[in-house]
């Protein structure tokens, strides 16, 4: 048996709980944003990756320990690649207990006709929210939940500067332009090492791959990654600095959420 198992941080639904530097940043977040109210029906965008798994047992502990009453279920979009099948994510989603919702949709198939300039990523991408987006309206869920960190924060303001000459990055937190469905970002404090650190710890169920279409060529956002990665090196306060200088970028459209 897994040593994480023999030492209590199973439940008896089969969560484990997070190590407390990941909690700490993630109440942080949610304290510093405003990102969960009371009553809440979130839904997290679970792609079987490290991040998401990481979020997902994140959710669950502050669920039971938080002052702020709030329910959680998730779902999974399958692109149906055959690169890619998160399917095995159902039985361990069953175990767990909560409300799960998996949606079979042929995104890359669909990309061969319907992209035009866009890259593969971003045609995935906003078919893959436009379905979370549906499949939160159709179950009763007001706010989603997204599980990118500081470090893709951080590439994202980069490659928003280098590349679009503008200075921004991806929202904390913000109210989707329909007006009805809030997005949270829980992660925005947790480098991306932590999800890797916790989901090896804990032995989750981590999916390779989970987008074939980018792992097929190298991408700016890799690219991104690597000059970071580098830089850090050199400077260890790198991502301490970079944090200060996105949060007035992060805040953007928390007062209309």
């Amino acid at each position: 048996m897994n040593a994480v198992l023999q030492n209590d941080e199973l439940n008896t639904l089969g969560f484990i709980k997070p190590p407390k530097s990941l909690l700490r940043l993630i109440g942080k977040a949610i304290g510093d944003f405003g990102l969960i109210r009371d009553g809440d029906k979130i839904l997290l965008g679970l792609s079987g990756g490290k991040d998401s798994l990481s979020l997902l047992h994140c959710l669950h502990h502050f669920q039971r320990h938080a002052p702020i009453k709030f329910e959680f279920g998730a779902v999974t979009i399958d692109p149906q690649s055959g690169a890619f099948d998160p399917s095995s994510l159902i039985p361990y989603m069953k175990s767990l207990g909560i409300p799960y919702f998996y949606v079979k949709e042929p995104i890359l198939e669909l990309a061969e006709t319907h992209m035009q300039n866009d890259s593969y990523c971003a045609f995935c991408s906003r078919m893959k929210r436009g379905l979370m987006y549906k499949t939160a309206r159709e179950q009763g869920y007001n706010v989603l939940a997204l599980a990118q960190h500081l470090d893709d924060l951080a590439e994202s303001f980069l490659m928003s500067a280098f590349h679009g000459g503008k200075l921004k990055t991806m929202k904390a937190h913000y109210r989707i332009e329909a007006g009805d469905l809030r997005v949270i970002r829980p992660l925005v404090y947790v480098r991306e090492r932590q999800t890797a650190d916790f989901a090896k710890t804990a032995g989750l169920p981590v999916i390779i791959e989970n987008c074939p279409a980018c792992f097929a060529m190298p991408t700016q956002r890799q690219h991104t990654k690597l000059l970071l990665l580098n830089e850090e090196k050199n400077h260890p306060k790198l991502y301490r600095n970079l944090l200060s200088a996105l949060r007035p970028l992060m805040r953007e459209g928390i007062e209309s959420a």
